[in-house]
């Protein structure tokens, strides 16, 4: 009799050298290095420590993909900002370049803020698209981008090389993890968060407000998380990012302090009502605040997140082609059978 895992839960479904998620000990670890001694690394430097290839010219490949980019604009508006990023991707001519699928994302996402932007090709890759973009503290976007790049076999992740083991190529790979990302169990998050403190803020009794949340069966947004049985790491980095640009921004520092206060209440609110398990802070609860600092609207949270996933995605793909196994799995068939003559 076959096993069946739903979800493919507890599955090892391949060997990696890329990253560690560590969930019992709550740590992230990127080709041997702690993502903590990472804050500082650029995007560049982070892209040539997950990919173990030369990065090619990151401003270079702006240049390159912003015409194509820019003939698309005009559908932009049609579509979400996460159905955009997929779009302008695949207008691209297919290429052996992977600094052009990085560009293009950031690209897309500068140029649907701002349509008549230029890049600059001596600019480093996150100042450049937070310039085009029309955002402030650049250095924020930076460390959220190196946060978030890489996380183990998560579903786009998974979806990429799926994709990436029939020969598709990067874009389609690229592109199947884009869509698998547009799925709001995958990647959809820290929008509600920033809904669920504006609740916070406007009421009366907020321990109340957990407490009655979790009686009628409603998730608390920014806490739990599938793999970690502690508190997320990737949260004390954003938290950390949050203090940084807080110092330039009041509004920032009080909504902070706010949450901060709001985070303690409310794992204190679920250990008490779910004893049995561990339900700490995850990345989505820090990332909301700080994207909305950068000056992101919340529509556009998911598409953020895939600029700097795709680094982790590329570097999967990368795996898999050497790898060069189809992934095939199998599926017990629990449906009728024909009738015995």
């Amino acid at each position: 009799m076959q096993t069946v895992s739903s979800g493919l839960e507890g599955v090892c479904v391949a060997d990696s050298h890329i990253s560690l998620v560590d969930g019992q000990a709550g740590r992230l670890i990127l080709r041997g290095v702690h993502l903590r001694d990472l804050g500082d690394k650029s995007f560049e430097e982070l892209a040539q420590i997950l990919w173990e290839v030369p990065v090619e010219n990151l401003g270079e490949a702006r240049v390159r993909v912003t015409p194509w980019i820019r003939e698309a604009l005009p559908l932009a508006g049609e579509l979400a900002p996460i159905e955009w990023l997929r779009f302008a991707l695949d207008r691209l001519p297919d290429s052996k370049n992977s600094a052009d699928w990085v560009a293009a994302l950031g690209v897309a996402l500068a140029l649907r803020r701002n349509p008549k932007a230029q890049p600059d090709p001596e600019a480093d890759h996150v100042s450049d698209i937070a310039r085009m973009a029309g955002l402030q503290w650049p250095d924020g976007l930076r460390r959220y981008w190196v946060c978030v790049a890489e996380h183990g076999m998560n579903a786009s992740t998974f979806t990429a090389r799926v994709v990436a083991s029939t020969r598709a190529g990067q874009r389609a790979a690229l592109s199947a993890a884009l869509g698998a990302l547009q799925g709001p169990l995958h990647g959809g998050a820290p929008g509600p968060v920033l809904d669920m403190l504006d609740e916070l803020q406007q009421a009366t009794d907020p321990a109340a407000w957990f407490a009655d949340k979790l009686a009628r069966g409603e998730r608390l947004m920014g806490f739990g998380h599938r793999i970690y049985r502690v508190r997320d790491p990737r949260a004390d980095v954003l938290r950390e990012a949050c203090q940084k640009v807080s110092e330039h921004l009041p509004e920032l520092a009080e909504r902070l302090r706010f949450a901060e206060k709001m985070e303690r209440l409310a794992t204190a609110t679920l250990a008490a009502h779910k004893p049995g398990r561990v339900l700490q802070t995850n990345v989505e609860y820090y990332t909301a605040l700080l994207l909305e600092a950068i000056g992101f609207e919340r529509e556009e949270f998911t598409a953020v997140f895939a600029c700097g996933r795709v680094l982790g995605w590329l570097a999967h793909i990368f795996e898999q082609e050497r790898e060069g196994r189809l992934i095939r799995p199998e599926v017990r068939y629990v449906g009728p059978m024909p009738t015995e003559d």
